[in-house]
């Protein structure tokens, strides 16, 4: 346990040792092998630096940008690379692209969704249009802002269906969204017909690129055959991108781009009317630390866009042997075109997935399930970073041989008590000591994490509603005050 205010302060170096054995017990967050949460180019010195970066802006603070204009000019040159990569600035379609640097992706979609809401005030219950594969950050920024939302089921590749989307569009409707790549999946919608349904109809349109944006145009500049998702599309109103995914700089910096600034205009929160400070902010947070902005500066302007192709190069290699290894081994197979950074996996019924996604835990392999949700089984999801051309090679016979054990161990067998008590549950049923006695069946202890079947069987075969019930409460069960 750790005290985090002692009576007597700790020297300096003991207390790096502590957080040094914290570390001990994360994933590994470099060396190609965990294929969720984590973006490492595997280019030597980057990361030291960018420490060296965030600790020169650390204690800069981006809530007045006239007091610290070098913020400012980091987030207007960071704001332009992004820009200039998805199809905006002088001598393109989109000259006027303006934009704000966020925390993160979750961020920059809530902040997408608000300045299409707040464009229209006229519209007393706004609306959002989205695909089923649409990032969850969405009905997040739904559940936030008090914007009903729209989810359109996607058609049998996986992709957003335009004509089904355009019967979604109502009066109401202030944003239509999709996906370049969708998370899950790692296939990107049709945006250009998408963007221009949207547009008949005087309607936003956004792009998610949260995930993919800052690789896709190197994969299209290698020879990929992918569509068009940026603001070459008519009628793309604005898109996100995560710096801390592709462009390999440490968390969290993201970045909304609107074609021009009246279309930002309403992401702006201002007041005045208190007798402190006018607040004025362009993104959620007030105070910001420069130290992110700084490190991801840095990070870019080391890499360069020859940098990017290359690791864009090696991320490309890395998911066809993935993909070559998933098809190669019998138990398994691809569940979608891995045509961008994702390799996804399903199983044949004979293979326990979750048993499967344990069984390369323990070769070392991280992996990322995905439980069933509607028509779709349950998969598996490997976000493929350049790091891991280092490391594919190796996944093939480790692959086979997982397939091999999860079929000798079987499919996890819940007890049919706890399968009929989860049946009969809602999610308002859910409580902190029904969490607890839930955790004791399943096994889940200190070692939570590192075995988890059983557990994602279980939630696989719970609705959404109470999966987000359970998840909730073995969250809350894990964060307690360390008295």
């Amino acid at each position: 346990m750790i005290e985090a205010l002692p009576g007597t302060g700790v020297p300096g170096e003991q207390v790096l040792a502590e957080l040094r054995e914290l570390r001990a017990a994360d994933l590994p967050t470099h060396g190609g092998r965990l294929f969720a949460y984590v973006y490492d180019p595997a280019v030597a010195g980057l990361d030291e630096l960018a420490r060296a970066a965030y600790a020169i802006s650390a204690h800069v603070n981006g809530l007045d940008p006239t007091a610290f204009p070098s913020l400012l000019a980091m987030e207007n040159a960071l704001v332009a690379a992004a820009g200039r990569l998805l199809g905006g600035g002088p001598g393109t379609a989109a000259p006027e692209v303006v934009g704000s640097v966020t925390s993160g992706g979750t961020e920059s979609l809530i902040l997408a969704v608000k300045a299409a809401r707040d464009a229209h005030p006229e519209i007393e219950r706004p609306r959002l249009v989205v695909p089923s594969t649409a990032h969850a950050a969405f009905a997040k920024a739904a559940h936030y802002l008090r914007v009903a939302l729209d989810v359109v089921p996607v058609g049998p590749d996986l992709r957003a269906d335009p004509a089904a989307m355009a019967a979604a569009i109502g009066p109401e409707t202030v944003l239509v969204a999709a996906s370049a790549p969708s998370y899950a999946h790692g296939v990107v919608d049709p945006i250009t017909e998408l963007a221009a349904r949207a547009a008949e109809r005087g309607v936003r349109f956004h792009v998610d690129a949260c995930f993919g944006g800052w690789v896709l145009p190197y994969l299209r500049r290698l020879g990929a055959g992918l569509p068009a998702f940026d603001f070459t599309v008519p009628g793309v109103t604005s898109i996100s991108v995560d710096l801390h995914k592709y462009a390999y700089a440490p968390k969290g910096v993201s970045v909304l781009l609107h074609r021009d600034a009246g279309l930002r205009l309403p992401q702006f929160f201002a007041y005045a009317d208190w007798p402190g400070y006018t607040m004025v902010n362009p993104v959620i947070s007030s105070t910001r630390s420069g130290g992110p902005i700084a490190a991801a500066l840095a990070t870019l302007r080391h890499l360069g866009d020859d940098g990017y192709l290359r690791l864009a190069g090696h991320t490309r290699d890395a998911v066809a042997v993935l993909a070559a290894a998933v098809e190669a081994t019998g138990g398994v197979r691809l569940f979608a075109p891995p045509e961008t950074s994702v390799v996804c996996l399903a199983a044949e019924p004979d293979v326990d997935l979750f048993v499967l996604a344990d069984e390369l835990a323990g070769r070392g392999w991280h992996t990322q399930p995905q439980l069933a949700y509607a028509e779709l089984p349950a998969t598996i999801h490997l976000t493929v970073t350049a790091a891991v051309a280092g490391t594919a090679a190796e996944f093939g016979p480790d692959l086979a041989a997982a397939v091999a054990a999860t079929r000798a161990r079987g499919p996890v067998q819940l007890p049919p008590a706890l399968l009929e008590a989860a049946g009969a549950l809602t999610p308002q049923m859910v409580t902190p000591e029904l969490i607890e006695g839930l955790a004791a069946s399943l096994g889940l202890g200190e070692d939570v994490g590192k075995s988890m079947a059983a557990v994602n069987s279980l939630l696989n075969v719970a609705p959404p509603a109470l999966r987000e019930a359970l998840l909730a409460g073995f969250l809350s069960q894990l964060q307690r005050p360390a008295w």
